[in-house]
């Protein structure tokens, strides 16, 4: 038992560790896409650029492509259900899918890349590819990510997330001002879009690791418990086990005397 329960110690440590990383690196990208989506917004939704038709818009016959973010690995529950649930409604549809995470279910039709999360790093520029060349040729109707969301270690979330094409907001004013553009408007805001959206599954994907580290700290804390009450109950039943064979030892003593 008591390696067992090193073992777990280990395990709940280091998801821990792998929160606070997840978090932190998550938060790097927080200010670029702030500003990046600020840029769009500036562009995107220009009078005399809208009426030039030099714009960037989603084909609507067009499929969707999702992106489903899952994990590699167990203990942390059910983690992936409702991931694996989505994959399972969307193979319904003609929907282009690109499946991160070795838990993950395959689909036989419409997945463009799957792969485990721990090369998602590594893989990550077939995804831009994906993504860039989707935008320039019209091919999506939308961009939608799928994950779960964490917001602090007591609230994690599963999200649906639209990020392309970015929704138009009534208050928007700044954006609204008439200028001109002597670059290929097109092509940059091509770029643009494929940048944000790319920065958008880096985020959704480090939200997704830290929520699965949480919820893995999570049943290793809940070990930990279960362990010490088991290590409880096994010692109370020694010590009564003891107080028996002593006891019985009295008796038998005084039985002998007696005879």
């Amino acid at each position: 038992m008591s390696s067992i329960r090193n073992i777990v110690k280990v395990m709940n440590f280091h998801s821990l560790l792998r929160i606070d990383k997840a978090r932190r690196q998550a938060e790097k990208y927080f200010k670029a896409e702030e500003e990046l989506t600020q840029m769009i917004y500036h562009i995107y939704y220009n009078k005399n650029l809208a009426l030039d038709k030099k714009m960037v818009k989603p084909n609507p016959k067009a499929p969707i492509l999702r992106i489903y973010i899952g994990n590699d690995y167990g203990f942390c529950g059910d983690f992936n259900h409702l991931i694996n649930h989505a994959i399972k409604e969307d193979e319904k549809e003609p929907i282009q899918k690109i499946i991160i995470g070795s838990k993950m279910i395959h689909p036989k039709e419409n997945v463009l890349l799957y792969l485990p999360k721990e090369d998602f790093e590594k893989n990550f520029p077939k995804i831009e590819q994906i993504v860039e060349e989707g935008i320039k040729d019209s091919s999506f109707s939308k961009v939608d990510i799928v994950y779960n969301h964490y917001y602090n270690t007591n609230h994690l979330e599963y999200v649906g997330k639209t990020v392309f094409p970015l929704p138009m907001y009534d208050d928007i004013t700044e954006a609204q001002e008439d200028f001109t553009i002597e670059a290929n408007v097109t092509e940059m805001l091509t770029q643009l879009f494929s940048l944000y959206i790319c920065y958008e599954i880096r985020i959704a994907e480090m939200n997704s690791y830290a929520s699965e580290n949480v919820l893995r700290q999570r049943i290793t804390r809940e070990s930990l418990h279960k362990i010490d009450e088991l290590e409880t109950v096994k010692k109370r039943k020694q010590h009564k086990l003891k107080k028996k064979k002593d006891f019985d030892k009295i008796i038998d003593n005084f039985k002998r005397i007696r005879s």
